[in-house]
């Protein structure tokens, strides 16, 4: 599988972005893992780029402003799964084909279940609670 991830330059297409010196414990979709404290962060408006038309859906993400490194992109990242996540998955024209809720410790199996489908491009992975993008999915 191949992982997805947000660039902290995709902050600059939201003149909206909002500057946040400080925000522990939020998820960054730059490097999959959880903010500490004192690193700046960027909070904007982000869309995915697997859902199109009326699939095309836009929400609340965080980055770096400047990122410090760079995450594995062929494995899933452990600290943002240690929570149940919505799984949706989309076909080549943007639209959802399945979803599912994955608990932790099933996501490669999960993830991997849906990607069988050859139908299937890519898969997002969202938070159960707010339905936000963390990152997306595709084959190798």
């Amino acid at each position: 599988m191949r992982i997805h991830t947000v660039s902290p330059s995709d902050s600059f297409s939201d003149p909206g972005r909002e500057y946040r010196a400080s925000e522990p414990g939020v998820p960054l979709r730059c490097c999959l893992r959880k903010s500490l404290e004192a690193e700046p962060v960027w909070l904007f408006r982000y869309s995915p780029s697997s859902g199109k038309g009326p699939y095309a859906e836009v929400g609340p993400v965080f980055t770096h402003v400047d990122c410090p490194e760079a995450p594995s992109l062929d494995r899933l990242p452990v600290e943002l799964l240690n929570n149940p996540r919505i799984l949706r998955s989309y076909n080549a024209a943007g639209q959802i084909v399945d979803g599912e809720v994955a608990e932790p410790g099933s996501f490669d199996r999960a993830i991997a279940g849906l990607l069988n489908n050859p139908a299937i491009e890519s898969v997002q992975v969202r938070s159960v609670s707010h339905g936000c993008f963390f990152f997306a999915v595709t084959r190798a």
